[in-house]
């Protein structure tokens, strides 16, 4: 019973480094139209005068999915944590 928790913990965890991965990949694709199309005269390179309005919302969105993934890394070394010093305790 205990092997079969484990297992569904352990698939759960590919799913979501999966579902992680494939956003990024997108995000990062949908980016990529900004390089190929990107004009001087708009303004500075990367910044967000120099975008349409797609692009911006591309370009917070990755920066969102950064902020979510950090987020959730800080989460999971808290969970390690203090999990390590509930067994070393007992």
């Amino acid at each position: 019973m205990k092997n079969l928790f484990i297992l569904k913990n352990v698939l759960i965890g590919i799913g979501l480094i999966v579902f992680d991965l494939f956003v990024y990949i997108f995000l990062g694709l949908m980016l990529m139209g900004y390089d190929d199309f990107y004009e001087e005269s708009k303004g500075e390179y990367w910044s967000l005068e120099s975008m349409t309005f797609s692009q911006k919302v591309n370009y917070v969105s990755l920066h969102l999915w950064y902020l979510i993934n950090i987020i959730f890394i800080v989460f999971l070394i808290y969970r390690v944590v203090i999990g390590v010093k509930k067994k070393q305790s007992c």
